[in-house]
């Protein structure tokens, strides 16, 4: 029998929020959640290909592929973590990069890593909240989040001030894990998931609960349907989905239009 969870219409409306599978106080949500990533952060991408069997690089390389990048286009990643999908932006073509998330330990566990180095001229680090960001309105032609919405304690927030720093004409991309089309693959999936991965999350990171807690708020995110309508709700226009290896994984895309 699959574990998924019907995931909350809304982030507003009463005291508590999801953590996981848990129903915790929303002002403790952001905390429980810096306490996860301060535990995994120097380990936390060597766990993404041990997780997702080196899969994730093929989605963030296919977010990358979507967006384009341009040399005059200047990137915030939100959530970004240690800088993987600014990189690929820079690579790819892109002009510069502002990575910024709450958690300090993962920014510098990005900071350490030597592919960056070269690009440093181009790449700016920054702790800062999802839902308050400390960028101006209209600074960025890019924005992204990969794998970081369903951490975020008002997501709809979130979605505003994506919407708020791009300038007219940029577009949003959010990377997010989703729920599996296939029976037969769900089934095989969720034994990975709350089986194999808290394991590994034990072994590899020395914390298990981290993982679980990841692998329970994949769950509880809203479905494929319901983030674009969230999209649409925070003023973005020309809503795209796509969806990646049998819903795995979603890319949505939205344009500040004004």
């Amino acid at each position: 029998m699959s574990q998924r969870q019907t995931p909350p219409a809304s982030d507003f409306g009463d005291e508590n929020i999801d953590f996981g599978f848990r129903t915790v106080r929303r002002t403790e949500k952001a905390g429980l959640v810096r306490d996860v990533f301060d535990s995994v952060a120097t380990r936390y991408d060597i766990m993404n290909d041990l997780m997702s069997g080196g899969v994730h690089r093929l989605w963030k390389a296919a977010m990358v592929d979507w967006m384009a990048p341009q040399p005059y286009q200047h990137l915030v990643d939100l959530a970004g973590g240690t800088g993987d999908i600014s990189l690929r932006f820079l690579k790819a073509g892109g002009g510069s990069a502002a990575v910024t998330d709450i958690n300090e330990s993962m920014l510098a566990a990005g900071r350490g890593r030597r592919d960056l180095g070269k690009l440093a001229d181009r790449l700016t680090w920054c702790v800062g909240n999802a839902e308050a960001l400390p960028f101006a309105a209209a600074s960025a032609d890019v924005v992204t989040i990969a794998f970081g919405l369903r951490n975020v304690t008002n997501r709809e927030a979130a979605l505003a001030e994506a919407h708020r720093i791009l300038r007219p004409g940029g577009r949003f991309l959010c990377l997010e894990f989703s729920q599996v089309s296939n029976e037969m693959l769900a089934r095989a999936y969720d034994s990975w998931s709350f089986n194999v991965l808290p394991r590994l999350g034990q072994i590899v990171a020395g914390d298990g609960d981290s993982y679980r807690y990841l692998v329970e708020s994949i769950r509880t995110f809203p479905t494929p349907e319901v983030l674009a309508d969230m999209f649409a709700g925070a003023g973005f226009a020309q809503v795209r989905v796509r969806r990646m290896s049998a819903g795995i994984a979603c890319i949505h895309s939205g344009w500040k239009l004004d």
